[in-house]
């Protein structure tokens, strides 16, 4: 199979679909790989790296588009990308469909086969490819939000971890999942004062056990949410609901209660916000004040330590897709029922339920679609 890999043209996005090991991978296993250009230069990779691990430069993503029988990225299609993509073309990427219609209707009208790392899972409950990003992002959000309580930043001024004799920040995080246990990880080793809220009794008795009671379990509800939250310097959205749009769990009547230059961190933003008040911001300009309150909802916070997120996601990445490489993307996915997940557009047709019952469209079930 020819594959692609393109660079990233997100604002401030430094990632890369494929390391050069990740090339000399598939080209152990006789596939051949166009690189655009510099795409892995952000980095630290150059194009020799990825030449010396076997792979071909182009000059443009145009080409890479072209050619490429599938290709492989990190964040979403862009407009113009989009546009490049065509019928039975595979992309594997994350595609977070259910908060974006416009590129959910790029998409079906592409007739591409898109298949999302947000959703294929591992029989388990969990989501092996967004797993290594929730981790980054979850341990992210409490240095974001950190530097965000900062004074000269618009923040309260107070200092995560306090210092002897003041008492540290009050953090809230509500999820309990992969990224909620790295933020908690990273607050709680600052010295902050942690609550976690989550509505799994069992995973908020292994938080509780995990780490020995230096923080605090709350079932979540809407009055200890609100409660919490009023009373919070920092507070994290950790929500997820695998591939659907996020819930609005903190409204902006909830916001009107917290302290003046307390921060939230929505790292839900990918599928739409945690907080009614949430909107999408980059890197370049990641804050915004609503309501006194300072609002961080860079949607591709991993993109910040692009190094670290890069190697850890195609570590993750590399077995799947080899399986698409090796047996071609329909029998890949017809043998192995938890990558098939993954599968979101097919053909011009919408083949995950959460994103067609958000969007609107008609269900078509993958291995429907895939039989056809």
């Amino acid at each position: 199979m020819l594959i692609g890999v393109p660079k990233e043209i997100k604002v401030h996005e430094y990632r890369v679909g494929l390391t050069p090991a990740g090339v000399r991978e598939l080209a152990a296993h006789g596939h051949q790989i166009i690189v655009q250009t510099q795409a892995g230069v952000g980095i630290g990779i150059s194009d020799a790296l990825y030449e010396a691990a076997g792979a071909k430069i182009v000059p443009d993503a145009a080409e890479v588009f072209a050619r490429a029988e599938m290709v492989i990225k990190v964040k979403e299609p862009q407009a113009v990308e989009c546009k490049m993509l065509r019928e039975g073309q595979v992309l594997f990427t994350y595609l977070h469909l259910a908060p974006d219609p416009e590129q959910t209707k790029g998409l079906v009208d592409s007739g591409a086969i898109a298949i999302a790392y947000e959703t294929v899972s591992d029989g388990r409950g969990g989501l092996p490819l967004l797993a290594p990003m929730s981790e980054v992002a979850g341990r992210m959000s409490i240095q974001a939000g950190a530097h965000a309580m900062e004074k000269a930043q618009g923040g309260n001024g107070v200092l995560l971890g306090g210092v002897p004799g003041v008492a540290p920040a009050k953090v809230v995080v509500i999820g309990g999942g992969v990224v909620g246990y790295n933020a908690a990880r990273v607050a709680v080793g600052m010295g902050a004062d942690v609550t976690i809220l989550d509505r799994s009794l069992p995973r908020l008795g292994w938080l509780d056990t995990i780490f020995e009671r230096r923080l605090t379990t709350l079932y979540s509800s809407v009055d200890s949410l609100e409660n919490e939250v009023s009373q919070a310097d920092l507070v994290i959205g950790a929500v997820l609901v695998p591939g659907a749009a996020a819930p609005k769990l903190v409204t902006r009547a909830m916001l009107k209660t917290m302290k003046p230059g307390a921060v939230i961190v929505d790292v839900a933003i990918d599928q739409g916000g945690c907080f009614e008040t949430s909107r999408a911001t980059t890197h370049q300009n990641p804050t915004y004040v609503e309501e006194g309150v300072v609002h961080y909802c860079v949607a591709n916070m991993p993109g910040g330590v692009a190094r670290t997120s890069t190697f850890a996601l195609t570590n993750a990445t590399m077995p799947f897709a080899l399986a698409l490489a090796d047996k071609g993307y329909r029998k890949a996915l017809l043998d192995d029922a938890n990558l098939r997940e993954g599968l979101n557009v097919s053909r011009g047709k919408v083949t995950y339920k959460a994103v067609a019952d958000t969007l609107g469209y008609a269900y078509q079930p993958a291995e429907e679609a895939l039989k056809a």
